[in-house]
């Protein structure tokens, strides 16, 4: 009877408090222990930093501890991400990362890449996607995308298209549509969609891509015109928009991302884990209104899907940055 009552003690000991020598077995049983840190390669205020916020009363439930924010902004991005790249792989860092992810390492050589989208991390989960539009102001004189490519090809480069920087993900996006079409614009880089929208609404710029959460009260006000749907499937946001797929532009298909992920290395237990927190996110009824109301649709992949999503990325942004010649600085 004692041997019973001191086995039933010490099994209770170990799954309450996660034994020391349970812990030395198997450190993944007991994760999290402490904080966990979501990396911004941004400014404080910008919009991923709203979304993250918006994820982290729910994050912080799911994992059963608190999730807080460090800010790395700066090059490109590529600060913040080098970053969780070299952090250790416990799960404790996590990156957030949007499409320009799997699009700054093309402007690189393979020998000289500033981080591997696919070999430097592990993939959480592609928690939310966004439709961008391509939209051009009035002064332009079309309302349709067939008419804008007719303008494009009966005027050279006379298009002046906004991106947010040169090799930003609108840069990528518009090189591709014009490649695609046999059409060719004029790029104006700007640093940050703020300045770009400025010179947009004054008819400086005609033309550029933009995401329900920047363009639609401008959309609806008529101030500016959205013509086509750049991603493959029609968006619930605006869903009378045709995509530039269905105007017989093949296999065109630029959709915005957001997503997390870990260093490479990082335990299958911690990823499978922290997907779970990040799945149950994406089906919170809040969480899905709030986003919806700026045009976002929640996603929470699998890590395989995102996974394959940044594969495909990867291989089609460097395809697309070779054949137009692009550089990072243009």
């Amino acid at each position: 009877m004692r041997k019973s009552k001191m086995l039933t003690f010490r099994v209770g000991v170990c799954a309450a408090m996660a034994c020391t020598s349970c812990w030395a077995q198997n450190p993944t049983a007991a994760y999290p222990t402490k904080p966990v840190t979501i990396v911004l390669p941004y400014t404080p205020g910008a919009l991923a930093d709203l979304e993250t916020r918006l994820y982290i009363p729910s994050l912080t439930e799911a994992l059963g501890h608190p999730v807080i924010v460090d800010y790395k902004p700066g090059a490109g991005t590529s600060i913040g991400t080098i970053h969780v790249a070299k952090a250790a792989p416990d799960g404790y860092t996590i990156l957030r990362a949007s499409a320009g992810f799997t699009m700054y390492p093309a402007f690189f050589p393979a020998d000289k890449l500033p981080y591997d989208p696919i070999k430097n991390f592990a993939p959480v989960s592609m928690i939310a996607k966004v439709s961008a539009f391509l939209v051009v102001h009035p002064s332009l004189g079309v309302k349709t995308f067939p008419e804008y490519l007719a303008y494009a090809k009966a005027n050279p480069e006379k298009i002046n298209f906004g991106t947010v920087g040169g090799g930003s993900n609108y840069h990528i996006a518009g090189a591709w549509l014009h490649s695609a079409t046999n059409t060719k614009v004029t790029f104006v880089h700007y640093k940050g969609v703020g300045p770009m929208q400025t010179d947009l609404l004054a008819g400086r710029v005609t033309a550029a891509p933009g995401v329900p959460f920047n363009i639609a009260s401008h959309v609806k006000s008529g101030k500016l015109i959205a013509l086509a749907n750049m991603g493959a499937e029609r968006s619930g946001y605006f869903p009378d928009i045709k995509t530039i797929v269905e105007y017989g532009v093949k296999e065109y298909d630029y959709v915005s991302w957001s997503g997390y992920l870990v260093p490479a290395r990082t335990p299958e237990a911690i990823v499978t884990r922290l997907s779970a927190a990040f799945a149950k996110v994406a089906k919170s009824p809040d969480v899905i209104k709030k986003m919806a109301s700026d045009g976002a649709e929640m996603v929470g992949s699998t890590p395989e899907q995102f996974h394959q999503t940044l594969l495909t990325e990867t291989i089609r942004w460097r395809k697309i940055v070779q054949q137009n010649d692009m550089k990072m600085e243009e």
